[in-house]
């Protein structure tokens, strides 16, 4: 009998071992390597569609580490990225953590509220949308799906306030078919902080330095002290879905930070119709470009 209850023992404590090594391993796989996301919208269309299951693979620009357990509690946290191979490029598709996820006017963390976007301007790019096209100083290749920048081209119906766009200000009188110019700005950059500079940086400044910051009288004040300028910590990019006029993107809400970018999309792993659940076979296993 107690030869018996020995064997039922150290069975159970090698399957609480192998558990515990799977689970392990599981964690350190989204960590480090993979992770899968479903698409639940039509931004990204045609490329990507509703039902559309896509892997990440983090080595191409590097994991990273934070703490997992604040985030979860909604608290901001230092995030750490491990270096990866590739430099992120225009054109790229990246899924990220939206970095308004409880209003678009405060850059937050949250670590359940995930987007996929291509990628339009990088750090130290000057952008606009003219006439619904995207532009990059010094860039002659095209950016984003042209097909749907000729959709807003031709459409005129830009005063019922839907395209209205990021920065929102009357002044500046912004939307998604003229937009900008807006300088991206990358780690080290410096800016004069003037009012049209407040408007548009504002949300940046206030998450680089968790406080406050303001203008008042012709001056910038930062946390109570004026400031006439400011040099970024951060690398910022610029954002923007497929389907352009369907898309809650950096045209709207501004600039994201590279911290809040999980990787690029790598593959289409598996395809459901969400209104007939059937597999789209012809999806599986396709590239994502």
């Amino acid at each position: 009998m107690k030869k018996h209850l020995k064997k039922i023992g150290q069975y159970t404590v090698d399957i609480t071992f192998l558990l515990c090594m799977l689970v392990t391993a599981w964690f350190a796989m989204q960590v480090f390597l993979l992770a899968s996301f479903k698409i639940p919208s039509d931004s990204m269309e045609p490329g990507l569609t509703t039902g559309d299951n896509i892997l990440v693979w983090k080595p191409t620009i590097g994991p990273r580490i934070f703490n997992l357990f604040a985030s979860m509690r909604n608290e901001q946290t230092e995030i750490y990225r491990i270096p990866g191979f590739k430099k992120i490029k225009r054109n790229d598709i990246l899924v990220f953590n939206f970095p308004h996820p409880n209003n678009w006017d405060k850059i937050e963390m949250h670590i359940l509220k995930y987007y996929i976007k291509r990628c339009i301007g990088l750090p130290g790019d000057t952008l606009s949308i003219q006439k619904g096209f995207f532009l990059v100083n010094g860039v002659s290749t095209p950016l984003g799906n042209t097909e749907s920048q000729k959709q807003i081209a031709r459409t005129d119906r830009f005063g019922d306030g839907i395209y209205n766009s990021f920065p929102y200000d009357s002044i500046l009188g912004w939307n998604i078919k003229d937009f900008g110019p807006l300088y991206i700005p990358g780690k080290g950059d410096s800016i004069t902080l003037d009012q049209e500079n407040y408007r548009l940086y504002k949300k940046l400044i206030e998450w680089e330095q968790q406080g406050k910051l303001q203008y008042k009288a012709s001056t910038a004040i930062l946390k109570g002290n004026p400031i006439n300028g400011y040099r970024f910590l951060k690398n910022y990019y610029f954002m923007a879905g497929d389907n352009g006029m369907n898309s809650q993107d950096s045209r709207y809400w501004g600039l994201l930070p590279e911290e809040y970018i999980v990787g690029k999309a790598w593959i289409i792993w598996k395809s459901v119709d969400p209104y007939t659940e059937k597999y789209r076979w012809d999806r599986f296993l396709k590239v994502i470009h």
